[in-house]
Order: structure tokens, then sequence, then C-alpha cells
């Protein structure tokens, strides 16, 4: 591939910053939006008005009422955080608690204060050891047969199987009204977590629950990305030999090989088959893009040019394309290419981008800007969404109170995680995609760098 070299290299700070797959902003304060292109958080569904009733205990004793509070409480912060629902206020819902379809008086939920055009319910018991739930969709203006959805799920009792079982309904639900989009309630998202001077890559639920650590390896690890099928974990991890990409198996437990090719070696991306790998390494001097195979052999250096190349991700409707951030014309900026590195595109038109994310569509690419970069200038690092095709884009954060980068899309492109950093804390939050109903999943101010499981 033929490139013509640039006039200026960037700084020596500069490029051992984007090595490392850092910024150095200090803040992220409040910037106006380009409203250039509309972003629908709900893929042209229409709301539908939808009521969860509280489901019914079919026993008295504290175990089940827990159980109980616990699943309608998961169940009811699914459906409100799914993006595409207008939920009714638990306190217009009526009194009664149908627990069986017989028990069910469609009309007191279709009339007013609920005016619910679907209503979830069901009954939650405890047998023989495991947590039972029958649950119900039905659709209150079909009068001859409103049943939309019925389905039993049995699991050990526990605190984590009533939120699964809370999940999977919410995941059924929102598939038959959303779209034929699969729900994001049983996904999760890995993020980097520091204690003690040392960096280990965690995992959540897509809610910011059962947070909990994976890797042990003592030292700092950097920019998690999980593998399609969600088997495998890509990081950067800093050993006695540098940086290098390392792999964890998730379904074994424990790291496994992937090879050291010298040089600095950073943000691993799984393509959309989990067949091939894209990262940044330094191993010809400058940090390049370079692909390999899943086990990170048969290596190609796919851009050749002065000055940084990095942050790679895939196009993951096609894994033709890759999207990253390249120092070629001084500050960093957004480029796409095809994967074999041939059709280089410049997106951004100045400022200072960081940590691309595209969308599972394949339309939109998320990612960190400071538009306008430079002492004394106004605005700060936001979250950004730019259609590809036009290069329209919109700021999606505002008035955050510190510097927004590492944005990831959710499976169903209705939502993004990404970091917001204060200076003096980091934690993680989530959006809709057209950057409305924010909030926090982490509370420590120790997480960094989300990265959404694929499904």
């Amino acid at each position: 591939m033929k490139q013509t070299p640039r006039k200026h290299a960037p700084s020596r700070t500069f490029r051992i910053l984007c090595s490392l797959g850092l910024t150095v902003f200090a803040f992220c304060t409040a910037a106006r939006a380009q409203d250039w292109v509309h972003i629908e958080s709900s893929n042209g569904v229409d709301r539908i008005r939808i009521a969860a009733a509280g489901f019914k205990p079919l026993a008295a004793d504290a175990a089940t009422q827990n159980y109980k509070h616990l699943f309608d409480v998961t169940l009811y912060s699914d459906l409100n955080s799914a993006g595409i629902f207008d939920l009714v206020s638990q306190s217009l819902a009526p009194e009664s608690t149908p627990g069986t379809p017989a028990e069910m008086v469609v009309a007191q939920w279709s009339a007013a204060p609920a005016s619910a055009a679907m209503v979830a319910f069901g009954s939650l018991s405890v047998n023989g050891g495991n947590v039972v739930v029958n649950g119900w969709l039905y659709d209150t203006k079909n009068t001859v047969d409103p049943k939309v959805l019925g389905a039993q799920y049995s699991e050990p009792a526990s605190d984590e199987s009533t939120r699964h079982i809370a999940h999977e309904f919410a995941d059924e639900i929102i598939l038959r009204l959303g779209g034929g989009l699969p729900g994001i309630a049983e996904t999760h998202i890995y993020y980097v977590n520091a204690h003690g001077g040392n960096k280990e890559i965690w995992e959540m639920d897509y809610d910011g629950q059962s947070q909990h650590q994976i890797t042990h390896l003592d030292t700092i690890t950097l920019s998690p990305r999980i593998s399609p099928d969600g088997n495998r974990l890509a990081f950067a991890s800093l050993g006695h030999d540098g940086w290098n990409i390392r792999v964890y198996s998730m379904l074994l437990g424990r790291m496994v090989s992937f090879p050291a090719i010298g040089g600095t070696n950073l943000s691993p991306a799984w393509s959309s088959d989990g067949r091939q790998i894209a990262f940044s390494s330094s191993r010809s001097g400058d940090p390049e893009i370079y692909i390999g195979d899943e086990a990170g052999n048969n290596l190609r250096r796919i851009t050749s040019y002065r000055g940084p190349d990095v942050s790679p991700v895939w196009n993951p409707r096609t894994s033709s394309q890759i999207a990253w951030i390249s120092g070629r014309t001084g500050l960093p900026q957004l480029y796409i290419m095809d994967s074999d590195g041939t059709n280089v595109q410049r997106m951004t038109d100045g400022g200072y981008a960081t940590s691309p994310s595209w969308s599972p569509n394949g339309q939109f690419i998320a990612f960190a800007w400071d538009r306008k970069y430079g002492p004394g200038a106004p605005g700060g690092q936001d979250i950004y969404v730019m259609e590809v095709a036009t290069k329209k884009w919109i700021q999606l954060t505002h008035d955050t109170g510190g510097r927004c980068d590492f944005p990831s899309w959710s499976p169903d492109g209705r939502h993004i995680v990404f970091e917001s950093d204060t200076g003096r804390s980091s934690d993680i939050w989530t959006m809709l995609a057209d950057g409305t109903g924010r909030h926090k999943l982490t509370t420590g101010g120790t997480g960094t760098m989300p990265n959404w499981s694929w499904k």
C-alpha cells in the first residue's frame, strides 16, 4: 500500500500517549451538539406502553418474598432500560396481583390511569430448591386472544438465578416487541479496575450488577476485548518483556498461549467471526496496525506511515473494514480503511480523536473527541457518534464533569457504555445511543475502558 508521507511527525509525547491508548485531557465539560445526524435509540420502533405487574408469590415465607422482590425490581429495570418502552409507573398499576391468565383482568390494565398496551405478569415460587417463575405477556387491546408470550423458568434458588430468570424473561419480551432485535439483559461488560497499583480485568452484568474480577496477573492490563462467542478475552498486559497482547479463556478459566512479537503491543480487536485479531504494534519502530489469526500467528501489517496508528476496531457487520486512530497528520484523527489497508479515508476534520467503536449494524462509529483541542479552548473530550456514509456527527455527552472516553456499543445498537474520568476518579456509565438515559454502573471510582459483549 502506497501512502504519501506527511510533512511533520507528531511529538514524542503524543506518540507515547497514543501507543498506550491514553489521552492528555483533564476535563470533559459542556460542548454544544452539532445535530447533523439523528441517532434513533429505538431503531425505528415506536415506544410501546407496557406495564410490569408485580409477580404473585405462591408462598408467604421470607425466601419467596425476597426472590419475588428481586425478580420484580430486575424485570422492571430491564424493561425500563431497553429504550423501546414507555413503562407504566408502578404507582399507576392496578392493586390486583394476577398470577395466572385466569386471574388477569385485561380491562383494568388497558384503562386509565395505567393505559397499558402490554402487560407482563405471572407468579414466583420456590419448589424443590428451585426458583420457579411462570410469566406471561398480554396484549391488552386484543380481547379475543391477548397472549403474546408464555414461559416457565426454573433454576437453583439464589439471588443470581432469580436475576438471571428476570433477564431471560425481559429479553423474551424485548425480542417480541422490539423489532426482532434480541435484548441485552443477559449481556456483560468487561472493564479495567484499578486497585493497589495494579489494573485487572473485571466483568459485570449489563446493569452494573455482579461485578467480579477475571484476571489476577498483579500487573497493569488495558483494553479488554471479548471475542464474539464470549469464550476468549484479549487485552494488553505489561510484563517483564514489555506490553504484549494476552488472551484469557473464559471456558478454561486461565490464560492461553498468544505469541510475544516484540515492541509495544496494544488495543486488540476481534473480527466478527472471531478468526482474526487486529492490534497496534511498534515492533517495526512506529506503532502500526497488524492483523493476525485468532492465535496471533500469520501476522501482516496493514498500515505503513510515519506517526502512530492505534486503536483498531472492525466493522462488525462485514469485517471488511477497520476504523482506527492515526497521528499521520499531526493530532490524532479518526480514519477507516479496508481490512487489507487500502481505501483509507479520514473521518474527522480536526481536534483530538480517540477510541473508536463501530456500531453492530455498521452504520455508525462512536468515538471520543475534543473538537476544539488546545490551550484555553472551550469544551472538552466527549462521546460522539458519526454516520460512516455521510461523516455527519452528533455529540452525545455534555456536562459530565469529566473527560469521556472508550465508548462501546451494546449488541442491539441501542446503548453505549463509556468511561467518565473527573481527574480524581473514573467510573463506567451507560446511555442510550441518542445520549439520553445516562446512568452510572460502577461506584468505586476505578472503572475504565469498558467493552460490551457481542451477545
